[in-house]
């Protein structure tokens, strides 16, 4: 019998759609979940939320019809919703969000947050990957006629809209935005869930010249997926020079990840956003605390937090880890290089919404456009410039390449190691700051490589000596 195909990765579940991730296997995703809960809860709630992808409002239906059966209380979201909209307010036990985030159109997912509403811990999905293996066993579970999703059933509905929509009300200050002079805005919802929410805060609060692209629905995305990366925010780069904006917002298929581009259209990089806001928001809001980044993302939050005499907490890829540091107040800001991000007082969720709007926040503020600010940044604290590769690997060059990661290195292609960090894969800090990271992929022959280096042509020849060590 093949292997179980509910496998939680960084974020989730996801499978390509009447593939792996069929209704038959959400059925088990889901009574699986239902099992975890009912340990802690004989009377669960659940939370049970969408995106815009092909078949979302039936997976949700279908889960809550399965949710219902095991004696798990759903509460079925009225429409697509943003990952980080799925708030804590409510006390109930956890919410199911049926999302794939920024993968191509084909994929779907599921993720899975607790009660504290961030991402499932590891010991949460490792429990309930073996109850789903467990039922995927039984031929009865695998073969017994999935529920009709067009079945009759009066759930309880919720709109998270309001909610959610009130809390970026208190977070970002849109009345000095409007006084410092509202920059004019394109916003690009990359047909996810984001439309209906980050335009709308800009509209509820009064906010004038903004313009959404990519706002209606499209489960096919175009042919290029819901992802913020900058060969795919081409179009909104186009249409900032086009209309004279001063700043472009992007949000990824559930909302959760960010793009932004400046006033002459460049796309600046996430790990670059993460620096300006952490000094943004110690400045402005004078939380004077650490900040937390994932051991793959930019040295340029350290560099912030040295400027500001705080110090900055290094956890493994995954925002799950970031999230328990904004649980206890620990930090200002939490952020990854894939563009993930959230603040003190929110939720333990990345936020792409969150993250546009406060990036509108800080140029009306500083009356300054990104590109200068960052250039001033770096003047003060120096330069930054990372970058991320992948690379696929022969099941021989694997083998041999996973016996390396495990050696005892003192230098890195002539040069001196000063920090050797296996948190996350292999970290390999050199002397002048510079570094490299080697994380193997759980689910293909692919090595993810991450190097920074203080300019780009140092950065170019960090890159061309990571990739050389992995096949020599």
């Amino acid at each position: 019998m093949a292997a179980c195909p509910i496998i939680f990765g960084t974020s989730g579940w996801r499978g390509i759609i009447a593939e792996d991730f069929t209704f038959g296997n959400v059925r088990i995703a889901v009574a699986a979940i239902a099992e975890h809960v009912l340990t802690r809860n004989p009377r669960p709630t659940l939370l049970v939320a969408h995106d815009t992808r092909f078949f979302s409002e039936e997976f949700a239906r279908t889960a809550a019809i399965e949710l219902a059966k095991r004696g798990v209380r759903p509460l079925l979201c009225t429409g697509a919703a943003p990952t980080p909209a799925e708030i804590r307010r409510r006390k109930i036990d956890g919410a199911v969000n049926f999302t794939a985030s920024h993968n191509p159109a084909e994929y779907h997912g599921l993720k899975f947050s607790a009660a504290d509403g961030g991402p499932a811990l590891p010991e949460v999905t490792r429990d309930i990957e073996a109850r789903a293996a467990k039922l995927y066993a039984r031929p009865a579970e695998r073969t017994t006629a999935f529920p009709s999703p067009h079945q009759v059933h009066d759930f309880e509905q919720v709109d998270l809209a309001p909610p959610y929509l009130a809390r970026l009300g208190e977070l970002i200050r849109f009345a000095e935005l409007k006084k410092q002079g509202a920059p004019r805005i394109v916003y690009d919802a990359l047909h996810g869930c984001g439309a209906g929410y980050l335009d709308r805060a800009l509209k509820e609060h009064g906010i004038a010249g903004q313009e959404t692209i990519r706002g209606e629905r499209d489960v096919l995305f175009e042919g290029s997926g819901p992802d913020v990366s900058e060969e795919n925010l081409k179009r909104l780069s186009e249409t900032v020079v086009a209309h004279k904006a001063q700043i472009g917002l992007a949000t990824d298929g559930d909302a959760d990840r960010f793009g932004i581009v400046d006033e002459q259209g460049r796309w600046i990089a996430p790990n670059q956003i993460l620096g300006l806001l952490y000094d943004y928001l110690i400045e402005s809001r004078g939380w004077n605390l650490d900040a937390a980044r994932s051991v793959a993302t930019s040295h340029l939050l350290d560099a912030v937090a040295a400027k500001h005499g705080r110090k900055v907490h290094q956890t493994p890829v995954g925002f799950k880890y970031i999230g328990q540091l904004i649980l206890r107040d620990a930090i200002v800001l939490g952020g990854e290089e894939s563009a993930g991000l959230s603040i003190r007082r929110h939720v333990p969720e990345k936020d792409g919404v969150l993250a546009g709007l406060l990036c509108c926040e800080m140029v009306a503020r500083r009356g300054k456009s990104l590109g200068q600010q960052l250039r001033e940044l770096f003047a003060e604290v120096g330069s930054f410039y990372p970058t991320r590769e992948n690379f696929r690997l022969t099941p021989e060059v694997k083998a041999k390449f996973t016996e390396k990661l495990r050696l005892d290195l003192q230098n890195f292609c002539g040069r001196q190691i000063s920090e050797v960090v296996r948190k996350d894969g292999l970290k390999l800090v050199l002397d002048d700051g510079s570094w490299v990271c080697y994380r193997l992929s759980g689910t293909e022959p692919v090595v993810r490589v991450y190097s920074e280096a203080s300019s780009v042509s140092d950065l170019q020849a960090l890159s061309a000596a990571a990739k050389q060590w992995i096949f020599e």
